[in-house]
């Protein structure tokens, strides 16, 4: 049984965390370390990592992604697919989010649930949840659910989350959340009632610019929202996965404080799992179009630095991404992919009758992408994480 302090002191639940010494490391002089790199250095960090891929430390992480490791792709690609296929076998694990809320009290300028934008806000209620389970059951033998909402506390906030988890906990047996950020004692609370993991996105690590794309809302606060990761481990939650929205600022220096942020994360709550995306900013009603384009060698130079980083990472990417890169990307790091996406509240029972929070580009069936996987050598898992384990 998890053990958790009942009564977190002020400081556990507000403050402290690794944003108390994000500030230590220097967004600019990250970013310019990464670029000065050479291709001595990444050949010496290649080298280290086939000794062992855990001695491997965050710098080491800016090497493989700096200019000087794009001439040194393949190798490293190599390397990726032979840790990722002696830490997982050749399987990928399917997932399926699903949107129960559209509403949200934030303004994030690049996001489709912006408060400010106008339109019909939507909720979805107990027996609208249902049937939307009911409906992704059809879909595909889903067992990892993924339930996303915007971030709306008075409306969907604990009470009506840990109401959402019974009513699907009959239907899928690993449960996930990706909502607004809460205090231990909520996640404790909702891993009582069926939660196994939250996924929860920084968007940008690069402090100074954060507050620009959030202006309003309980997201603009940044500390907040970062230390949000450190509530989960206190919580003991099973699994965090955390990330950044690719395009906002430079990947490279987002990609460096994620793999601080990580090993911060590992020591301090070192039972828990933890999982990486890498999301790439899409079309939204909003309008907003990146500010950083994000190539898709970049994307794979990424998923396989990480992966060689650290070989029990979860690496996932979602329907954001095009089906003929998923099927490209698959044996590069990649262990789990999301299929039959919708990203509308009620999508799966009603389709097409509430707002996208952004384009999916890949809408293949799940049984395509299942097929897909399947073609290129590797095992589609549906189920990965039992019940009886909670």
């Amino acid at each position: 049984m998890r053990q958790m302090k009942s009564d977190p002191t002020p400081e556990s639940i507000f403050g402290h965390g690794f944003a108390d010494i994000i500030d230590q490391y220097d967004w600019d002089a990250t970013v310019k370390k990464v670029a000065s790199h050479t291709i001595e250095e990444v050949d010496a960090v290649l080298r280290k990592a086939e000794v062992s891929s855990s001695m491997l430390t965050p710098e080491d992480l800016g090497v493989l992604i700096s200019p000087a490791a794009g001439t040194r792709l393949e190798e490293m690609a190599q390397l990726s697919k032979q840790i990722t296929d002696k830490r997982f076998g050749k399987t990928i694990s399917l997932y399926i989010p699903m949107y129960v809320g559209n509403a949200c009290t934030n303004k994030c300028v690049y996001c489709g649930f912006n408060h400010d934008n106008d339109f019909q806000r939507t909720i979805l209620s107990l027996e609208e949840i249902e049937k939307e389970c009911k409906a992704i059951k059809d879909l595909g033998p889903f067992e990892n659910l993924l339930i996303v909402a915007g971030e709306y506390p008075s409306k969907c906030g604990v009470e009506y989350l840990e109401k959402t988890l019974k009513v699907c906990r009959p239907f899928f047996h690993n449960l996930t959340l990706e909502v607004q950020p809460m205090k231990s004692v909520d996640y404790y609370r909702l891993s009582e009632s069926g939660l196994n993991g939250v996924v929860c996105f920084q968007e940008t690590y690069n402090r100074e610019a954060y507050s620009k794309y959030h202006p309003r809302g309980m997201k603009s606060h940044f500390d907040w929202r970062l230390n949000g990761f450190d509530r989960m481990g206190e919580a003991g939650l099973h699994k965090i996965g955390l990330g950044a929205l690719l395009g906002l600022e430079d990947w490279h220096g987002e990609a460096m404080m994620i793999a601080r942020h990580l090993r911060y994360l590992q020591k301090k709550y070192w039972r828990t799992r933890y999982s990486l995306n890498f999301p790439r900013l899409r079309p939204s009603e909003s309008g907003f179009k990146p500010n950083f384009i994000v190539s898709d060698k970049d994307i794979v130079q990424l998923s396989c630095a990480f992966r060689i980083f650290d070989p029990d990472l979860d690496i996932s990417f979602s329907t954001r991404e095009p089906s003929w890169f998923r099927d490209s990307i698959i044996g590069l790091g990649v262990t789990s992919m999301s299929a039959g996406s919708r990203t509308e509240p009620g999508g799966y029972s009603h389709p097409a009758e509430a707002l996208e929070q952004f384009e999916i580009s890949d809408d293949r069936t799940p049984a395509q992408v299942e097929e897909a996987i399947k073609v290129r050598g590797y095992y589609p898992v549906w189920k990965d994480w039992d019940s009886l384990f909670d």
